[in-house]
């Protein structure tokens, strides 16, 4: 028979109830809920079954609480910030301001031109996409017409525009 998860006593049985049925984010309450329940001597196993996790994840969120106390417990992704950018602030205000002047070879700013511009003051090459997508991020749309069908017939669009109500 496997050995039973002990808790420690950081806090009382009736104090991590209390904290479970307090707890406004869902994925701290289900940690309290998985604790208050191995406090109150169920198997793993079956605190698996009634909250739907894993015993594997029971098992690191009992160490977790068994190291940090309450603390351990909740969403530890919301304190992650996530990766850096690619841009500084300052190259993402330098790109601004080459936004404002049309591009070295004309025409208008697309994925590929704002790449090769990323790839110029970065010091290295990057896909085209990251282009697109630091155009979106400052607020770009395409600008470009949408294309016309190449059989489209001008008359029959002209007569079906005065035809149509307004």
């Amino acid at each position: 028979m496997p050995k039973r998860l002990s808790i420690r006593a950081h806090v009382s049985v009736d104090d991590l109830a209390m904290r479970y049925r307090g707890a406004r984010d869902p994925v701290a309450r289900s940690h309290w809920q998985i604790i208050w329940l191995l406090a109150q001597g169920l198997a793993s196993e079956q605190v698996a079954v009634v909250t739907g996790y894993t015993v594997n994840w029971i098992r690191t969120l009992v160490r977790r609480y068994n190291q940090r106390g309450p603390a351990g417990l909740g969403d530890h992704r919301r304190r992650n910030p996530g990766a850096t950018g690619l841009l500084s602030a300052a190259q993402r205000a330098a790109l601004a301001a080459a936004l404002e002047q049309p591009p070295a070879d004309g025409g208008v700013w697309t994925g590929p031109k704002v790449a090769s511009w990323m790839a110029t003051t970065l010091g290295r090459p990057g896909p085209p996409q990251r282009g697109w997508e630091m155009l979106r991020r400052l607020g770009w749309t395409p600008q470009v017409p949408r294309p016309r069908h190449a059989k489209a017939d001008p008359a029959a669009q002209a007569a079906f525009k005065k035809s149509s109500r307004p």
